[in-house]
């Protein structure tokens, strides 16, 4: 369990009442989790938490039928994710429900008054400490759109389905594009295993739609719902088949593949996390079949090379642009 958060702190010091209500999008937080009510988040990690813990939690991007006493949207990083939460969570409590939004100086949280003054919702200011501020509104009258947030961009011949919740939102970031130019060179030399492929993280699509592309029987993962919705989507854009799971790293995937390919993620919301990183590089030989491959695009600076050693005994460089690297290991054949 986390350590109190920032935002978690200025809540605990409010004279409210929250046993009931539904926290929204929060992070891990040791005071929240060991508290009451209702989580609606698009991480698993967040709803697995919850559900260890005996909680009612909700994984998807919809929500079922609830009628809290209140809300509280913990307001992201990305602007534009958080301006979709308060509207999908406006339209889908029952109207003069009460919404907090609460969050850090330094994530944006003082656009909140601007969001909801647009929405044409009345904005109170609750609280600011410990560099958050709290704000209260209340839900409107209306019905969730299932096609708010959703753009679409193209990039090496594929249409991408993408939303401010997913991770490079509405455009190639660097270290996947080298990944794309490493396969590709792979690919003509005839050196990317042909049998099962994983795509763990598969954010936006793009490598589960890649390999789909090349006639691989591909499997992709996120921990985000976001994620899934998008890359869903992006294979039904291009016409290829693919099959979609939202797991936390391995953890709905029994199964053992010739390749798994990732660009891991370090990050929850600002906080640097290894966490998801490490375990998807020490779990991924129990996941390979005898002579399988994991395909890696990392941020050089982070400690790959140690675990890559400790998991596999040896590992490759095959790129390197000095931001990122593609690592490869091979499992042993014996």
């Amino acid at each position: 369990m986390k350590a109190q958060t920032p935002p978690c702190e200025l809540l605990a010091r409010q004279d409210a009442d929250y046993r009931g209500w539904l926290w929204v999008a929060p992070p891990r937080d040791s005071w929240l989790e060991s508290g009451e009510g209702v989580v609606w988040s698009a991480d698993l990690a967040v709803v697995n938490a919850w559900r260890a813990a005996g909680r009612e939690a909700h994984a998807g991007l919809t929500l079922p039928p609830l009628a809290p006493p209140g809300a509280v949207l913990f307001w992201p990083k990305s602007h534009a994710q958080g301006e979709w939460w308060l509207r999908t969570l406006s339209a889908t409590l029952p109207a003069g429900t009460p919404i907090q939004v609460v969050g850090e100086h330094q994530g944006g949280i003082k656009r909140v008054p601007k969001v909801l003054a647009a929405m044409a919702h009345a904005c109170r200011k609750l609280d600011n400490a410990r560099r958050c501020t709290l704000f209260a509104t209340e839900a409107g009258e209306g019905t969730p759109d299932p096609e708010a947030g959703w753009e679409q961009f193209e990039t090496h011949g594929l249409a991408l389905a993408t939303h401010p919740g997913v991770f490079g939102h509405g455009k190639l970031d660097e270290g996947t594009r080298l990944l794309l130019e490493t396969l590709a060179a792979l690919d003509a030399r005839g050196e990317l295993p042909s049998g099962p492929t994983l795509d763990i993280g598969c954010g936006d699509g793009i490598l589960a739609a890649w390999f789909a592309r090349q006639g691989h029987a591909v499997t992709a993962t996120d921990v985000s719902a976001f994620a899934v919705a998008a890359t869903q989507r992006t294979l039904a854009l291009n016409q290829l088949e693919g099959e979609t799971r939202q797991s936390d790293v391995f953890e709905a995937v029994p199964e053992r593949f010739a390749l798994i390919v990732s660009n891991p993620p370090f990050h929850q919301e600002r906080a640097v996390d290894y966490g998801p990183a490490a375990r998807l590089i020490e779990e991924a030989p129990a996941h390979l079949e005898a002579g399988g491959v994991l395909l890696l695009v990392v941020n050089a600076f982070l400690p790959y090379p140690d675990w890559l050693t400790a998991a596999f005994g040896e590992f490759e460089t095959l790129a390197d642009n000095r931001r990122y690297r593609v690592y490869r290991a091979v499992k042993s054949r014996r």
